[in-house]
């Protein structure tokens, strides 16, 4: 297809037969999603910020709850939760770090 052009009508009727095209491709991959019971899959972006997020969040829960047992082993109050929560945060930021500097092409850990 030509690139636009000045005086191009964007209401043409090849651009409605694409729309149209576009459309009925949708509904056939989501059909046939439907009848193998697959969902369609989630791009790489998705699964990248699902992966940054529970890293981060991962991190900052761990932490917290070594912390919480510590203390109720040791008997030292809030001291050892608040160590390991920042303990926990900065080893999130840190993994996260890590992810990103792997590029968008990398999978799995490292």
């Amino acid at each position: 297809m030509a690139v636009e052009e000045p005086g191009q009508d964007p209401s043409s009727p090849q651009d409605a037969r694409l729309d149209s095209l576009e459309e009925r491709l949708a509904r056939a991959q989501h059909e046939e999603a439907k009848r193998t019971g697959r969902a369609p899959a989630a791009d790489a972006n998705e699964q990248l910020g699902n992966r940054v997020l529970s890293t981060l969040i991962g991190g900052l829960v761990g932490g917290t709850l070594i912390g919480w047992l510590l203390d109720r082993v040791f008997g030292t109050g809030h001291v050892l939760l608040i160590v390991f929560m920042v303990l926990g945060t900065i080893g999130g930021f840190w993994s996260i770090i890590k992810i990103s500097s792997r590029g968008p092409g990398a999978s799995g850990p490292s």
